[in-house]
């Protein structure tokens, strides 16, 4: 089990947009890992008018998720975490309109196939045991001289 404190040194996001809340198993040759994350108001997606998340955010749950799955690898090579973009969200399916305060989400990401810096991924989460929400996602992975490059470029650009 890997709680929040080491988690932050395995993905970039920080403070508020940290969305997990612990990994609770992974497996690199398998390419999966298991992942919660706690409802509570300081959530950034948090609705006050529905007392807590909409549905929705979990496909970002399931993308950090799969950056902490990347970052687990490059701890291995002992390469510090990569960016990463969501390219596509498909296939959704969504059992509920939102997530209660004080509820626990549970995700599942597997690696499904890869291309380049190219990724997909089969998500899952669930409340209370019950799948509530899964859909394949697409993301990019960029590292960071590559990003640096890119953010260069466009500067000159504009």
């Amino acid at each position: 089990m890997i709680e929040k404190e080491e988690l932050a040194g395995l993905v970039p996001h920080k403070g508020r947009m940290l969305l997990l809340t612990r990994i609770n198993e992974y497996n690199l040759e398998e390419q999966t890992l298991h992942a919660e994350y706690h409802i509570t108001e300081d959530c950034l997606f948090y609705d006050a008018a529905v007392g807590g998340v909409p549905a929705w955010v979990a496909f970002e749950f399931m993308a950090q998720a799969i950056a902490a799955l990347s970052g687990l690898r490059g701890r291995q090579r002992a390469e510090k975490p990569s960016i990463g973009f969501i390219l596509g969200v498909s296939s959704l399916q969504i059992g509920l309109p939102f997530f209660t305060t004080g509820s626990t989400v549970e995700l599942k990401v597997k690696e499904s196939g890869c291309m380049d810096q190219v990724f997909s991924f089969y998500g899952e989460a669930f409340l209370e045991g019950r799948k509530v929400l899964e859909g394949k996602l697409t993301v990019m992975e960029v590292h960071d001289g590559q990003l640096q490059s890119f953010i260069k470029e466009n500067r000159q650009i504009g």
